[in-house]
Protein backbone atom coordinates (compact mmCIF):
# COMPACT_ATOMS: atom_id res chain seq x y z
CA UNK A 1 0.00 0.00 0.00
CA UNK A 2 1.39 3.36 -0.96
CA UNK A 3 1.37 6.30 1.39
CA UNK A 4 -1.28 8.93 0.78
CA UNK A 5 -0.46 12.65 0.74
CA UNK A 6 -2.73 15.51 1.73
CA UNK A 7 -3.92 17.55 -1.24
CA UNK A 8 -5.75 20.88 -1.29
CA UNK A 9 -9.52 20.46 -0.95
CA UNK A 10 -12.05 23.19 -1.75
CA UNK A 11 -15.61 23.37 -0.44
CA UNK A 12 -18.24 26.05 -0.88
CA UNK A 13 -16.64 28.47 1.64
CA UNK A 14 -13.42 26.78 2.68
CA UNK A 15 -10.02 25.75 1.43
CA UNK A 16 -8.45 22.82 3.24
CA UNK A 17 -4.73 23.37 2.77
CA UNK A 18 -2.09 20.72 3.50
CA UNK A 19 -0.48 21.54 6.84
CA UNK A 20 2.86 23.34 6.78
CA UNK A 21 5.13 24.20 9.70
CA UNK A 22 4.68 27.87 8.74
CA UNK A 23 1.01 27.64 9.80
CA UNK A 24 2.01 27.19 13.47
CA UNK A 25 2.02 30.83 14.55
CA UNK A 26 -1.41 31.68 13.11
CA UNK A 27 -2.84 28.34 14.27
CA UNK A 28 -1.55 28.90 17.84
CA UNK A 29 -3.78 32.00 17.96
CA UNK A 30 -6.72 30.16 16.33
CA UNK A 31 -6.47 27.32 18.88
CA UNK A 32 -5.64 29.49 21.91
CA UNK A 33 -9.00 29.22 23.70
CA UNK A 34 -8.69 26.78 26.64
CA UNK A 35 -12.37 25.88 26.10
CA UNK A 36 -11.31 23.96 22.96
CA UNK A 37 -9.65 21.45 25.30
CA UNK A 38 -12.75 20.75 27.41
CA UNK A 39 -13.35 17.36 25.80
CA UNK A 40 -9.88 16.49 24.48
CA UNK A 41 -7.81 17.54 27.49
CA UNK A 42 -4.55 19.42 27.61
CA UNK A 43 -3.95 23.11 27.12
CA UNK A 44 -3.35 25.34 24.10
CA UNK A 45 0.10 25.03 22.54
CA UNK A 46 2.49 27.95 22.30
CA UNK A 47 3.58 28.85 18.76
CA UNK A 48 6.92 27.11 19.40
CA UNK A 49 5.32 23.93 20.71
CA UNK A 50 2.88 23.90 17.80
CA UNK A 51 5.76 24.43 15.34
CA UNK A 52 7.55 21.40 16.84
CA UNK A 53 4.37 19.31 16.64
CA UNK A 54 3.77 20.39 13.04
CA UNK A 55 7.36 19.43 12.16
CA UNK A 56 6.71 15.91 13.49
CA UNK A 57 3.32 15.70 11.76
CA UNK A 58 4.58 16.90 8.37
CA UNK A 59 7.55 14.51 8.57
CA UNK A 60 4.99 11.69 8.39
CA UNK A 61 4.34 8.50 10.24
CA UNK A 62 7.33 6.32 11.11
CA UNK A 63 5.19 3.37 9.94
CA UNK A 64 5.24 3.33 6.11
CA UNK A 65 1.79 1.66 6.07
CA UNK A 66 0.23 4.61 7.92
CA UNK A 67 -0.45 8.03 6.36
CA UNK A 68 -0.73 11.13 8.53
CA UNK A 69 -2.86 13.61 6.60
CA UNK A 70 -3.32 17.08 8.08
CA UNK A 71 -4.93 20.25 6.78
CA UNK A 72 -5.58 23.75 8.03
CA UNK A 73 -9.01 25.19 7.32
CA UNK A 74 -8.97 28.58 5.58
CA UNK A 75 -12.10 30.65 5.34
CA UNK A 76 -11.75 31.71 1.72
CA UNK A 77 -13.56 35.09 1.90
CA UNK A 78 -11.54 36.31 4.90
CA UNK A 79 -8.26 34.45 4.12
CA UNK A 80 -8.16 33.48 7.82
CA UNK A 81 -7.15 30.10 9.14
CA UNK A 82 -10.00 28.84 11.31
CA UNK A 83 -9.09 25.30 12.37
CA UNK A 84 -7.79 21.92 11.30
CA UNK A 85 -8.94 18.56 9.99
CA UNK A 86 -6.91 15.41 9.97
CA UNK A 87 -7.05 11.80 8.88
CA UNK A 88 -4.79 8.95 9.92
CA UNK A 89 -5.11 6.27 7.26
CA UNK A 90 -4.07 2.76 8.32
CA UNK A 91 -4.39 -0.75 6.96
CA UNK A 92 -7.10 -2.96 8.45
CA UNK A 93 -8.32 -6.45 7.72
CA UNK A 94 -10.53 -5.21 4.86
CA UNK A 95 -8.45 -2.39 3.35
CA UNK A 96 -7.67 1.10 4.57
CA UNK A 97 -9.46 2.85 7.40
CA UNK A 98 -9.29 6.62 8.07
CA UNK A 99 -9.58 7.96 11.58
CA UNK A 100 -10.59 11.61 11.30
CA UNK A 101 -10.79 14.58 13.63
CA UNK A 102 -11.57 18.28 13.36
CA UNK A 103 -11.30 21.42 15.43
CA UNK A 104 -12.51 24.93 14.65
CA UNK A 105 -11.39 27.94 16.66
CA UNK A 106 -13.95 29.43 19.02
CA UNK A 107 -14.57 32.66 17.04
CA UNK A 108 -15.62 30.63 13.98
CA UNK A 109 -17.82 28.04 15.71
CA UNK A 110 -21.54 27.79 15.11
CA UNK A 111 -21.37 28.70 11.42
CA UNK A 112 -21.09 25.19 9.95
CA UNK A 113 -17.37 25.35 9.15
CA UNK A 114 -16.52 22.11 10.99
CA UNK A 115 -19.34 20.30 9.19
CA UNK A 116 -18.32 21.68 5.81
CA UNK A 117 -14.65 20.80 6.42
CA UNK A 118 -15.49 17.26 7.63
CA UNK A 119 -17.76 16.70 4.62
CA UNK A 120 -15.02 17.97 2.29
CA UNK A 121 -12.47 15.70 3.94
CA UNK A 122 -14.73 12.64 3.68
CA UNK A 123 -15.50 13.49 0.06
CA UNK A 124 -11.76 13.54 -0.66
CA UNK A 125 -11.21 10.29 1.30
CA UNK A 126 -13.99 8.64 -0.73
CA UNK A 127 -11.83 9.16 -3.83
CA UNK A 128 -8.84 7.46 -2.14
CA UNK A 129 -8.43 3.74 -1.43
CA UNK A 130 -10.22 4.07 1.93
CA UNK A 131 -13.20 1.88 2.86
CA UNK A 132 -14.14 3.14 6.33
CA UNK A 133 -14.05 6.45 8.17
CA UNK A 134 -14.15 6.59 11.95
CA UNK A 135 -14.08 9.37 14.53
CA UNK A 136 -13.89 9.25 18.32
CA UNK A 137 -16.16 11.74 20.08
CA UNK A 138 -16.67 12.45 23.77
CA UNK A 139 -20.23 11.39 24.71
CA UNK A 140 -21.07 14.90 25.96
CA UNK A 141 -19.62 16.77 22.97
CA UNK A 142 -22.88 17.56 21.21
CA UNK A 143 -21.33 19.89 18.62
CA UNK A 144 -18.90 17.22 17.38
CA UNK A 145 -21.68 14.63 17.38
CA UNK A 146 -23.70 16.99 15.16
CA UNK A 147 -20.72 17.40 12.81
CA UNK A 148 -20.25 13.62 12.63
CA UNK A 149 -23.95 13.07 11.92
CA UNK A 150 -23.97 15.71 9.16
CA UNK A 151 -20.87 14.05 7.66
CA UNK A 152 -22.68 10.70 7.47
CA UNK A 153 -21.09 8.96 10.46
CA UNK A 154 -23.17 7.01 12.94
CA UNK A 155 -22.33 6.17 16.55
CA UNK A 156 -21.39 2.61 17.43
CA UNK A 157 -21.36 0.71 20.72
CA UNK A 158 -17.56 0.77 20.70
CA UNK A 159 -15.66 2.99 23.13
CA UNK A 160 -12.06 4.18 22.98
CA UNK A 161 -10.63 6.04 25.98
CA UNK A 162 -14.17 6.89 27.07
CA UNK A 163 -15.13 8.28 23.67
CA UNK A 164 -17.79 6.90 21.34
CA UNK A 165 -16.53 5.52 18.04
CA UNK A 166 -18.49 6.85 15.09
CA UNK A 167 -18.39 4.99 11.74
CA UNK A 168 -19.09 5.46 8.06
CA UNK A 169 -18.48 2.97 5.26
CA UNK A 170 -17.31 4.23 1.90
CA UNK A 171 -17.99 2.17 -1.21
CA UNK A 172 -14.88 1.68 -3.27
Amino acid sequence: MSTLAAQAISTRRLDLLPLRVEHAEEMAAVLSDPALHTFIGGTPDTPGALRSRYQRMTAGSPDPAVSWLNWVIRLRDEADLTGTVQATVSPSGHGRIAEIAWVVGTPWQGRGFATEAAQGLIGWLSRQPVHTVIAHIHPEHRASAAVATAAGLTPTDERHDGEIQWHRSISL
